[in-house]
């Protein structure tokens, strides 16, 4: 057997310094050219592409061997490259190596699909089956470095900042109030299950109690959710805690590491303090509390023109207090009857019965609207909204947050549609980035007749606020902050409340969670507050998120190295999959089939 010869560089290495030197280069064969006299092979690994020179009357039963991807050691000389041959697009484009001996290692057969640009409109699903071919790919390979840039840049960050990386358990106990969970069946424990964690939330929640004062993580998380392009059911968080601290250090800390990431992986200078938005203000102004501020196209309120008025419909919204919002849309009164039906169909799915309108023309305002308003309200609503000839205005009367909710959504569709006429220029290279600040603590939720935490159980009320919570609950603030960008939402984080007597009144007197349910579920964070917890707040960014966003790509699954599909599935593995009946019969399970029958 042949000794085994380490490479002296890889494929991204060599330039004209290197001429006349011996070299010995490993890697997959990119293409292969037989130029009758002379035979090319461009050979890559992770690092970079080099030309090798064959001559085919000595390697010609090799050569005829070779397919493309086949992984070949080859013993060389560097020499330059004619000056009519350099490549200019490639790091070794001035160099080749003249190959003295060539190994092969392995003969590839032939590819379920091509490496290169190609392999964009093949299904997702066969690169998923082929995985690790996929990820040969460059743009594949150039997302996994940026993720671990991402990752060492993290940890050198914030232990720079004095905290400690920590790990916290993934088998949790089950807390169904939150999303769905993934339940493990104990063995040791018959009939009681674990779950994976959502988050570590509680745990380092105890790691502040226990005088960690500076904790992170990168923390995989667990979720047992519909799927889409921004979910996975296991994902990473950047989770952080921090004691004897407020929003103001929050904020300062984040924004330093955003900074330092898009500096060190991307070379871009992002300016701080970031703009902070109220949460009323982005509803009211985007329809969204993570607004894309990428464009312009805003929400007003017109409730106040509508008082009184003769159009019922308006009139008697405003009288039951709820509000008329528009959304102005500047030179799309030419819009066509299939991007307003796609409009509609937009408004409807979020819950309205239709979306009403007006072109404004020169001549007349084009709308089944106009009939019903009167002429002060017209110049009310042109003086108001400063419209000009060939504006649209969407309206939509209803509760707050719904209108805001509604319209929020037609200004995104409206951008989609001006975008593909080519008349706005959104980029993926424009970063806004905004804290969203002052939310409600609490939402009330109609179907269940009571109120929700509008983030966590946990999260910290404003301090002048807390005495609001006995007699109107609806006005009080909530300690916590969303970082958003580009209209997605990185993480959020709150100040947590670290008051045993606090906490208790939140889960059992405003939430309505049964004592017993209350002491099942968290009765060791309440006693563990009651021995000397520290004031303390965190926050948890998504990993996978922020380094798809880094990478330019909309899709989480694009830098995961291996996700699972919008079914859960990881085809390469083939999970998940069925299990031997012993395994369930230690568990004392049995599948539903079996039941049945």
């Amino acid at each position: 057997m042949r000794e085994f010869c380490k490479r002296t560089h890889n494929c991204g290495a060599l330039n004209k310094s290197h001429e006349a030197q011996e070299v010995v280069l490993m890697g997959w064969v990119q293409s292969l050219r037989d130029h009758g006299g002379l035979c090319f092979i461009d050979l890559r690994d992770r690092e970079g592409i080099t030309q090798l020179v064959l001559d085919p009357q000595r390697f010609g039963n090799q050569i005829a061997e070779l397919k493309p991807e086949s992984v070949i050691e080859i013993h060389g000389t560097v020499t330059l490259r004619p000056a009519e041959t350099i490549n200019s697009n490639l790091p070794t484009g001035e160099i080749e190596v003249q190959v003295k001996d060539l190994i092969i290692h392995n003969i590839c057969q032939t590819l379920p699909f091509p490496l290169d640009e190609k392999a964009e409109k093949v299904s997702e699903d066969l690169r998923l089956t082929y995985r690790y071919l996929d990820l040969r790919r460059k743009p594949n390979q150039e997302r996994l470095r940026l993720r671990h840039r991402a990752a060492n840049v993290i940890r050198n960050y914030l232990d720079e900042h004095g905290f400690f990386e920590i790990e916290t358990p993934s088998l949790f106990k089950s807390t169904p109030e939150g999303a769905r969970e993934f339940l493990v069946p104990s063995r040791l424990n018959p009939g009681q299950c674990y779950a994976l964690t959502q988050s570590p939330q509680q745990y380092k929640q105890m790691l502040m109690v226990a005088g960690v004062e500076r904790y992170f993580s990168l923390a995989k998380c667990f979720r047992d959710e519909d799927l889409r392009a921004d979910r996975q059911p296991e994902f990473t968080q950047i989770d952080m805690e921090l004691s004897f601290i407020d929003r103001e250090d929050i904020y300062e800390l984040i924004e330093g590491l955003i900074a330092k990431l898009w500096k060190t992986c991307l070379g871009i200078e992002i300016k701080t303090p970031l703009l902070r938005m109220p949460f009323v203000e982005a509803m009211n102004r985007f329809g969204s509390d993570k607004p894309d501020m990428r464009f312009g196209i805003e929400i007003q309120d017109v409730t106040q023109i509508f008082k009184g008025s003769q159009f019922k419909v308006f009139a008697s919204v405003v009288e039951k207090g709820d509000v008329i919002k528009v959304l102005k849309v500047e030179n799309f009164a030419d819009m066509t009857a299939g991007e307003l039906a796609s409009l509609e169909q937009t408004a409807k799915h979020m819950g309205a019965k239709g979306l009403a309108f007006i072109k404004v023309k020169a001549d007349e305002w084009k709308s089944p609207l106009t009939k019903f308003l009167s002429e002060n309200e017209k110049q009310a609503l042109t003086q108001q909204l400063q419209l000009k000839e060939n504006d649209c205005l969407f309206f939509m009367a209803d509760r707050w947050e719904k209108a805001c909710n509604i319209l929020g959504k037609v200004r995104l569709e409206v951008a989609e549609i001006l975008k593909k006429r080519g008349v706005l220029t959104v980029s993926d290279q424009d970063y806004k980035f905004l804290w969203v600040v002052d939310f409600p603590l609490l939402t009330y939720d109609e179907e269940q007749k009571k109120f929700v935490a509008t983030h966590h159980p946990f999260t910290s009320p404003v301090r002048e606020d807390i005495p609001l919570l006995k007699t109107d609950p609806h006005h009080v603030r909530g300690q916590h902050y969303d970082l958003v960008l580009n209209g997605i939402e990185l993480g959020g984080g709150s100040i947590r409340i670290h008051s045993t007597e606090l906490q208790r009144f939140i889960f059992e007197k405003i939430l309505n969670i049964p004592q017993n349910i209350v002491e099942d579920r968290f009765g060791y964070m309440l006693k563990a507050f009651s021995f000397g917890a520290p004031p303390h707040g965190g926050i948890a960014l998504g990993f996978d998120r922020l380094v798809a966003l880094m990478a330019g790509t909309h899709s989480i699954r694009d830098v995961i190295a291996f996700p699972k599909t919008q079914k859960g599935q990881d085809l390469m593995s083939m999970s998940p999959g069925c299990v031997e009946p012993k395994q369930l019969r230690d568990l004392g399970l049995q599948y539903i089939s079996e039941l049945i029958r």
